[in-house]
């Protein structure tokens, strides 16, 4: 019997990298992608010590070209995908029209193709060749801010908001295929994440209570026992399963702007 491969992109730090290290620990060989080939090297000379091999391809996944390549990649090296984790994404905060902190509509523009083109992209080229086979898991990394929106976040949250949507209408489309499919829902966690969105000095970016691990534990847990979503928290989940269905969209951003307003973490 061969031995099974997961493909992770964002695989060189945070939560892809310790969803990484629980597949390799758990006898799959890994295909780590990352955009950042040094960070990317660093973090497949850990995941080597859990056993199985593994892989890094050096990918910008906001480029369509890089993907195709990727996926080129794969195929001439003859690898079975039996689990796809599409995690890479990236944040982005500041005021959507302002001077002189408002955001660059470049950013804003690469954002998107990051975390909306390349769910699209991947899920279109990687899936067919898992439901041919009959089997597999797949798991999509969204994020608590899909389900409210978020100023002074407003391009990111809205990227999530497109994940989930696509997210659930992908996985009913597929019942009855053999994919097993979760989406991740994390909230605020220990990662670099706040620091390269540029939001450093909000609440929520100085209060990261959750462990990547930790989030990484409970999607491990969710995508392997056939959950259909899981949060990164119990704070998370009773913000976005009671909280985000009670109050209408003006008051969850309302309550949001409160958190991810530039200066918010000295107010």
């Amino acid at each position: 019997m061969r031995q099974k491969t997961a493909l992770i992109t964002g695989a060189s730090g945070g939560i892809g990298f310790e969803i990484a290290k629980l597949f390799a620990k758990n006898n799959y060989d890994i295909i780590a992608v990352a955009r950042n080939e040094e960070k990317l090297e660093k973090a497949c000379a850990e995941l080597k010590a859990f056993g199985g091999a593994v892989h890094s391809f050096s990918a910008d996944l906001s480029r369509y070209d890089a993907i195709e390549m990727l996926k080129a990649k794969v195929d001439e090296a003859a690898f079975a995908i039996d689990a796809l984790v599409i995690n890479a994404g990236q944040g982005l905060g500041g005021r959507f029209i302002g001077e002189p902190d408002g955001t660059e509509l470049a950013k804003e523009l690469d954002l998107i193709r990051l975390n909306v083109d390349s769910y699209v992209h991947l899920s279109k080229i990687f899936l067919p060749e898992m439901i041919k086979r009959g089997s597999g898991h797949v798991l999509m990394t969204s994020s608590i801010s899909g389900t409210t929106p978020v100023p002074f976040e407003s391009v990111y949250g809205a990227t999530k908001a497109f994940v989930n949507s696509f997210f659930w209408a992908v996985r009913n489309e597929l019942k009855g295929s053999g994919l097993n499919m979760t989406l991740l829902l994390p909230g605020a966690t220990e990662t670099n994440f706040f620091k390269n969105a540029g939001q450093s000095d909000t609440q929520v970016g100085a209060s990261q209570p959750t462990k990547p691990s930790e989030v990484a534990a409970r999607a491990w847990y969710a995508l392997m026992s056939g959950h259909e979503y899981v949060y990164g928290s119990d704070d998370a989940e009773y913000e976005g399963d009671i909280m985000n269905r009670m109050q209408s969209e003006p008051q969850k951003a309302q309550r949001h702007r409160l958190l991810s307003e530039p200066g918010s973490a000295s107010k």
